[in-house]
């Protein structure tokens, strides 16, 4: 304990662990990978590495050196450099709660899938029977099993956002749960969470590891990983790739919500924070390029079995139309024939031109359809996991990697509401166990509105909405607040007193030009893009629609999903 009576860290690794645990989330699994392969692969990387620099890294150290330097939470650390900054603080607290309302709701997912992959089959793997016994159920057997399994038994969704339903029972206990956990994970403060973070920051890259061993092990696995490494160089003069390398790095890192501001509260004045950002954004990125990896050898797994498939039914189409010997046509000769028949009888293959053209064999194609977000992470994962050898093992360790993942990151969320709240004399009266109790119960009540029918709909306005933009003004008055207000001077005096030596000129330019400049330029961006978007729309599951026989949207395909 120090002399003001503030806990602190047990350690500078647990600091360290703890900044990675929350930093390390979801999206460096499902977010990272699909702009990798919405903006050609391994290209991606080198706008994406240009803004850690000119951007995540400098904010990162910042916010570490303002937590460090008021040992206070974000509210008391804003207020201490301008009393009309307090606001700014209070702003944080505000968008960390948004986040904690939606948030757990994916780690109740996480536990949904979990508790269901210990069945001899897992249930999305085949289509349920209908109520007559006769056969699969209609609407499963138009989607696929994996789809019908998460929108209709995880989320049991409406077919529109005015259609509320009832609370999904499973869900809402999966979501006590979640809440349960991260209590009883916090419950003492940065005591408890700091003996957590040794798991929680450490256990998913074992998890990983595991992962990429089996993944580039699998058939076709080769055909993703040569799509990741083989960089579109043309997708640098693109600007929504620097965007949208810029904006990842920014949600990646958790600047804004004042949970890196928390935990820096917590250290020693002397603390070498400095060392410790350079060394979590490295990390952060890395984990996110090696997590890329996996996915695209998976990706490679599932293309290749999607591409096999549409040539044996190309296959099978050939022969039954042009009465060919079952072993006249190979899977690898399909396209020569196609191209052969279309010549030799022009009048015959007419008659199934359309099929063909439908149902045109393209691994490239494949390789290109990006998903990102609950599509990749509980449709695609679940159906490339549904085809392995022992599916139950591994489905086992990639959900509980994913709640890890999410656990880790709520630490993060709730430690930034709880502590500048804490930091008033009032709330400081309260002990630790019944204040951190209530802000659980608190949320927990207000997140049960996910979990009803509609609840989808609601998650993904929260998400879209509720701590995206907010953040990019939130760390644009940060920063200007910094240089401008506070003065670079005065700041990187504070820095030489805890760490012996002034920042260089780097951080310096970074603080008040560059950084200022590029978030400026994206808060203009998101700005013009929300007006040329017209009036925001969505996509739904229509149960009505698939029994008609019409194709279902896929609502995961469209879902914006920017989560640490």
């Amino acid at each position: 304990m120090e002399k003001d009576g503030r806990p602190n860290w047990d350690s500078p690794m647990q600091f360290v662990l703890a900044c990675v645990s929350y930093a390390v989330g979801l999206g460096n699994v499902w977010r990272f990978p699909y702009l990798c392969q919405l903006h050609g692969g391994g290209g991606f990387l080198i706008p994406y590495l240009i803004m850690l620099l000119l951007e995540g890294l400098p904010l990162f150290y910042m916010e570490l050196a303002i937590g460090q330097k008021m040992r206070l939470g974000s509210i008391g650390a804003w207020t201490s450099i301008s009393p009309y900054l307090g606001g700014l603080g209070l702003a944080s607290v505000v968008t960390s709660l948004y986040l904690c309302l939606y948030y757990n709701v994916i780690n109740a997912w996480s536990f949904w899938y979990l508790f269901h992959s210990f069945q001899s089959v897992l249930p999305w793997g085949v289509c349920p029977i209908n109520s007559n016994r006769t056969g699969p159920t209609e609407e499963c057997e138009v989607a696929t099993p994996t789809q019908y399994f998460f929108y209709r038994e995880t989320l049991n969704i409406s077919s529109s956002i005015e259609e509320h339903g009832g609370i999904h029972t499973g869900q809402a206990l999966c979501l006590v749960l979640a809440w349960a956990i991260t209590y009883l994970f916090i419950v003492r403060g940065v005591k408890s969470t700091g003996k957590v973070v040794y798991f929680t920051a450490t256990f998913p890259y074992l998890v990983l590891f595991i992962y990429l061993i089996r993944g580039v092990t699998l058939y076709g696995a080769i055909n993703g990983l040569k799509y990741m490494f083989t960089p579109k160089m043309a997708e640098l003069a693109n600007p929504r790739a620097w965007i949208n390398a810029a904006t990842q790095i920014f949600f990646s890192l958790g600047l804004g919500f004042g949970s890196l501001i928390a935990f820096a509260s917590y250290n020693q004045y002397n603390n070498n924070f400095q060392n410790q950002a350079i060394v979590v954004s490295l990390i952060n990125s890395g984990t996110s390029i090696f997590a890329s990896i996996v996915t695209f050898a998976i990706y490679g797994f599932k293309a290749t079995l999607n591409y096999e498939d549409c040539l044996d039914r190309m296959r099978i189409l050939l022969l039954n139309t042009f009465d060919l010997a079952e072993d006249a046509i190979s899977m690898d000769s399909v396209l020569e024939w196609i191209e052969k028949l279309n010549t030799t009888y022009p009048e015959q293959f007419a008659q199934i031109a359309d099929k063909v053209r439908e149902g045109e064999c393209n691994l490239e194609k494949e390789l290109d359809t990006a998903v990102e977000g609950t599509g990749l992470a509980f449709i695609v994962y679940s159906e490339a996991i549904k085809n392995m050898p022992l599916p139950q093992l591994w489905s086992v360790l990639y959900f509980f990697m994913l709640l890890l993942l999410g656990i880790g990151s709520m630490l993060g969320n709730i430690t930034a509401i709880i502590t500048p709240l804490r930091d008033f004399k009032i709330m400081s009266r309260m002990s630790n166990e019944l204040f951190s109790g209530l802000v659980c119960v608190f949320c927990l009540l207000l997140g049960l509105g996910f979990t009803t029918t509609s609840g989808n709909y609601w998650f993904t306005i929260f998400n879209d909405y509720a701590a995206t933009f907010s953040l990019l003004f939130i760390v644009l008055i940060e920063v200007i607040a910094v240089s401008y207000i506070y003065g670079i001077k005065r700041f990187e005096k504070d820095i030489e007193d805890m760490l012996g030596h002034r920042p260089n000129w780097y951080w310096k330019i970074m603080w008040a030009v560059t950084s200022p400049l590029l978030l400026i330029g994206l808060f203009i961006f998101y700005i013009i893009s929300y007006i040329q978007g017209g009036t925001p729309t969505y996509q739904a599951w229509n149960k009505e629609l698939v029994s008609s026989g019409f194709n279902i949207p896929d609502v995961s395909l469209n879902l914006h999903i920017i989560i640490m």
